[in-house]
């Protein structure tokens, strides 16, 4: 395993339930070819590293946007995460990069991302397929959400 996936998974791994945000989380709409989405925003180091997991069910038309002060190489995995997932990267203006379909069956399974990007969106697994969206479209941020300068 490279260094750099080792610290993600060191650091994803110190998430626990009692560490995960569960109160009152920020959240924003956003619009992706006409269709919104309520989504929370993750834009610290802990609700990054929490996520979705630990929950039973995303309801439609809601996700999480995470949110990272610069262009990055992303990587993502299912760890304590049941509900199948679609991932976005998306590059600094909104623009999405590559969509990735999540198996919650393949928790340790690293998603990443082939290109520096500044956010990611998770939403129900299809979600994007489902309402015509792909590669080269834009999310945007109704409200934008700001980093909140944690690391």
């Amino acid at each position: 395993m490279k260094p750099g996936i080792l610290l993600v998974v060191a650091v994803l791994s110190a998430c626990t339930n009692a560490q995960c945000p569960t109160d009152h989380p920020i959240e924003r709409p956003l619009s992706v070819n006409g269709q919104l989405l309520s989504v929370e925003i993750a834009a610290t180091t802990a609700a990054r590293a929490c996520g979705l997991s630990m929950r039973d069910s995303l309801p439609s038309n809601r996700g999480m946007l995470f949110v990272y002060p610069d262009k990055q190489i992303l990587l993502f995995w299912m760890k304590d995460t049941v509900i199948p997932l679609t991932i976005a990267f998306l590059d600094t203006d909104g623009r999405i990069l590559e969509l990735h379909d999540m198996d919650p069956r393949q928790p340790e399974r690293i998603y990443r991302s082939r290109h520096p990007a500044r956010y990611a969106l998770e939403v129900n697994k299809g979600w994007f397929r489902l309402n015509g969206i792909g590669v080269g479209d834009r999310v945007r941020l109704l409200e934008l959400p700001t980093y909140d300068g944690e690391g």
